[in-house]
């Protein structure tokens, strides 16, 4: 069992790529509009968004608002029970609620819990959110595009996102060989 934290793009990719792999996927997102990709309007399929619906395939789903100490127990229950946890909050937010690895990992010691930020979880710019044309900037991506007079240029797809979301997902499928091995989970 998979249970997926995640929001817009890195952090779904991963998820969807363990789910189209076999797993099976819980989405929990927010009552109060769900992930960010519902709202993309640029592409939609029956009143529904493509992005969404690409990211999220395969996956059941559940809204839970953090801040009832009802759903918080449902989010724990499902974690005791979990594999897999994978999120992609700015650091801080997890632990806010109790749900992050120290907080989780005693109930569950053989959980492979799946941390994706854009900084890390360590240093300066640790609790610093961060998202695909950031990077690309940061990075001097943008450089590589575009013409040699001209402004730096973002990459039409969230190539930064889709690359974070893969590397995720092989952190992931190594903890569980790594698990099966040595009888623990770990976060990643």
């Amino acid at each position: 069992l998979v249970v997926d934290f995640t929001r817009v793009v890195a952090g779904p990719a991963c998820t969807q790529t363990l789910a189209d792999f076999g797993a099976e996927v819980i989405k929990i997102e927010n009552p109060d509009g769900g992930d960010d990709t519902r709202a993309y309007e640029h592409a939609e399929i029956g009143g529904e968004s493509a992005a969404y619906l690409s990211l999220n395939r395969n996956k059941r789903g559940i809204a839970l608002d953090f801040n009832n100490e009802a759903a918080l127990e449902i989010a724990r229950a499902l974690i005791a029970k979990a594999d897999v946890v994978v999120e992609n909050f700015s650091g801080g937010v997890m632990k806010k609620f109790g749900l992050d690895y120290a907080s989780v990992a005693p109930t569950n010691p053989r959980l492979v819990y799946c941390s994706i930020s854009a900084y890390g979880r360590k240093g300066d710019f640790a609790l610093r959110p961060g998202f695909d044309p950031i990077t690309q900037a940061e990075s001097g991506f943008m450089s590589l595009n575009g013409f040699p007079d001209g402004e730096p240029v973002r990459t039409g797809p969230p190539i930064v996102d889709m690359a974070t979301g893969m590397s995720a997902c092989n952190a992931i499928l190594l903890a569980l060989i790594a698990r099966d091995r040595l009888g623990r989970g770990q976060q990643v």
